[in-house]
């Protein structure tokens, strides 16, 4: 069992940057994998990027060499820095954790998440 609450999120013009940061407390075991997925209006939920306790990254290609996700264990803490942003990465941006990479959704913790508007 455990707890994500993401901040972070907000307007940003296209071209801009912002970071994500997602707080883990409780019972964080079954937390061997960290990540976001994000989901725009009439659309599909998709993953963006995940990190594994061990630090192997993971992109969706949409977002490749703009997106950094990194995590600091000592604060229980994954980050997403955003850079050059654009109108399509718009969306609602939720923190996941599981027990391995590709856990299906019933077994991930999720957070509530955090909006990302980017303006063109």
């Amino acid at each position: 069992q455990v707890q994500l609450v993401e901040s972070g999120g907000g307007l940003v013009q296209a071209g801009g940057s912002l970071r994500l940061s997602c707080a883990a407390s409780g019972t964080t075991f079954n937390s061997n994998t960290m990540g976001w997925y994000r989901q725009a209006p009439g659309t599909q939920r998709e993953l963006v990027a995940a990190i594994s306790n061990g630090g192997t990254t993971n992109y969706a290609d949409s977002v490749k060499g703009r997106f950094t996700i990194s995590r600091d264990s000592a604060k229980n803490t994954v980050y997403l820095q955003m850079n050059g942003l654009k109108p399509e990465d718009t969306a609602v941006y939720y923190c996941y954790a599981g027990p391995y990479y590709g856990s299906p959704a019933w077994r991930n913790s999720w957070g509530r998440g955090t909006q990302v508007t980017v303006s063109s």
